[in-house]
C-alpha cells in the first residue's frame, strides 16, 4: 500500500465528511463517527481510534474539518494532556477506559499536580499514596488545579516513597474526582473568574490498574505531561484553546455551545493573559495614540517579539510534524511568550493610559484591557515558572553545568520544608 500524501488524505477525509456531517446529529454522536472512521484523531495509532498518520497530514484532517464548519472532537483543556500521558504511558486497560472518552467529550479532566509548598518544585510533593490491601489511599493537597471543580478524572502525582531521593519516590495516578475523600474548594482570580481550585484528599481511594507507569516512576510521566503542556503554552495550541463555539444554527452547535459554557468556562480569559497583541493596532488608532512616536516604537517593538515567539511556535509545530517528542522547545516557546505578554500589557496601558485600569463597561473594550493588565502575570507562572524555563533552556539547550543542589541525593524525608507533614 502506498504511503499517503497530503492531497490523497484531503481527498478522502473531503469526501468523508460531505458523505456523514450533519448539524442535526448530536454531539456525542457525532464525535462517535468521526473517531469510528479515525478522522478524530488521525495522528493517534489505529489501535486507539487514529489512522497512524504524521501530524502534519493530521493537520490537513483539521483544515477541512473547519472548511465545512463541523465540529470537532473534544481536545481543548487539561483532556489533551491526559489523552498525550496516557497515550505514551498508560496500559491498553487505561487507553480503553479513558480515551476515547475524552476525545467524545464525556470525561473532563484536571491536573494534579501543584501543592501549597510545592508549586514550581513539582518533586517536592508531599500528597501521600499509600498501598493498602488492593487500594491506594491518597492523603493530602493541591492547589491552582484548573477545572477540578467539574471534573471527572484527575492526573495525580502523588509520593509513595519517603526514603528514596524526592524525584524517584513520586507515582503517577489516575484519580476518581466524584468518589468520597475529595473535597474542591474554588478560588477566586483577581480578574473576577474562578478558573482554580484547592483540592483536598481525605482517604481517597485508587485501584491498582489506575497506577500510570511504575510505582516510583511518576516523575517521568510527569515529565511527559509537563513538555505537552509548555508545548501548548508556547502558542502552538495552548491548553485552553478552542474555548469559543460558533454561532451556526443546529442541534450539534446548541451542544457545543453548552460544552463551551460549561468544560470551557475556566479557560474563557486565557486569550487575556496572553496579552491581546491582536488588539494593539485597533486600539492605537482608536485612541490617535497611533501618531505617537513613543508609542509607535513600543508598538513595533512588541510586534517584533510577538513574530519571533510566533517563529519559535513554529519550530515546535515542526517537531512534532516530524514525530518528534516535546522537548526544550517547549520552554523556549513558553518563555517568548510570557514575554510578548508583559510586553502588550506595557504597550496597552501606554495606549490607555489611566483608563487601563478601569474594568466593565467603563473601561476600554467594555473592561477587557483592564483585564489584561491583572490576568497576564498568570502566563509566567502556570505551567512552570520563568525561572524554571530559563533553568531547562540551560541546561538542556545551552549545555550549562546544573545548579547545586542539596536536596535530589538523600531521602526525601530528611530534606528540610517549609511547614510540617
Amino acid at each position: 500500500m502506498s504511503e499517503p500524501t497530503e492531497e490523497t488524505v484531503r481527498a478522502e477525509v473531503r469526501a468523508w465528511l460531505e458523505a456523514n456531517w450533519s448539524p442535526d446529529l448530536g454531539l456525542v454522536e457525532w464525535r462517535e463517527k468521526l473517531i469510528d472512521a479515525g478522522w478524530g484523531a488521525p495522528a493517534w495509532p489505529k489501535a486507539w481510534g487514529g489512522r497512524d498518520l504524521p501530524p502534519a497530514l493530521a493537520s490537513v484532517v483539521d483544515q477541512e474539518i473547519r472548511r465545512i464548519g463541523a465540529v470537532n472532537v473534544a481536545r481543548a483543556g487539561i483532556r489533551t494532556l491526559a489523552s498525550a500521558t496516557l497515550l505514551a504511558h498508560g496500559t491498553d486497560y487505561q487507553k480503553q477506559k479513558f480515551l476515547r472518552r475524552s476525545l467524545t467529550g464525556e470525561d473532563a479532566w484536571c491536573q494534579l499536580f501543584s501543592e501549597p509548598g510545592s508549586g514550581s518544585d513539582l518533586a517536592g510533593a508531599m500528597t501521600r499514596a499509600e498501598l493498602k490491601g488492593n487500594r491506594w489511599i491518597i492523603n493530602g493537597q493541591k492547589v491552582w488545579t484548573t477545572s477540578a471543580h467539574h471534573a471527572d478524572w484527575g492526573l495525580l502525582l502523588a509520593r509513595t516513597d519517603w526514603d528514596k531521593p524526592k524525584h524517584q519516590g513520586l507515582t503517577f495516578f489516575v484519580l476518581d474526582m466524584h468518589q468520597p475523600g475529595v473535597e474542591v474548594r474554588p478560588l477566586r482570580q483577581m480578574n473576577g473568574h474562578a478558573s482554580f481550585n484547592q483540592v483536598f484528599f481525605t482517604d481517597a481511594e485508587i485501584p491498582p490498574e489506575h497506577l500510570v507507569g511504575e510505582v516510583g516512576g511518576g516523575w517521568a510521566v510527569a515529565t511527559t505531561t509537563l513538555m505537552h503542556e509548555r508545548r501548548g503554552a508556547d502558542g502552538t495550541g495552548a491548553v485552553g484553546a478552542g474555548a469559543a463555539s460558533s454561532d451556526r444554527q443546529g442541534r450539534i452547535y446548541d451542544e457545543e455551545r453548552a460544552e463551551v459554557a460549561t468544560v470551557m468556562e475556566p479557560y474563557k480569559w486565557y486569550p487575556q493573559r496572553a496579552g491581546r497583541v491582536d488588539l494593539v493596532i485597533q486600539r492605537a488608532k482608536e485612541t490617535g495614540k497611533i501618531d505617537d512616536p513613543v508609542v509607535r516604537q513600543e508598538i513595533a517593538k512588541l510586534l517584533t517579539l510577538a513574530r519571533s515567539a510566533e517563529w519559535t511556535a513554529r519550530r515546535a509545530r515542526a517537531a512534532m510534524a516530524q514525530g518528534r517528542p516535546p522537548g526544550p522547545e517547549g520552554s523556549l516557546g513558553k518563555l517568548a511568550a510570557s514575554h510578548v505578554a508583559r510586553a502588550a500589557a506595557r504597550v496597552h496601558t501606554l495606549i490607555s493610559g489611566a483608563d487601563a485600569m478601569l474594568s466593565g463597561e467603563d473601561g476600554p473594550q467594555n473592561g477587557v484591557i483592564a483585564e489584561i493588565l491583572i490576568s497576564v502575570p498568570a502566563v509566567s507562572i502556570a505551567g512552570g515558572t520563568d525561572e524554571i524555563q530559563r533553568n531547562i533552556i540551560s541546561e538542556r539547550v545551552l549545555r550549562m553545568p546544573r545548579e547545586p543542589s542539596t536536596d535530589t541525593d538523600r531521602p526525601f524525608r530528611d530534606v528540610p520544608r517549609n511547614f510540617a507533614t
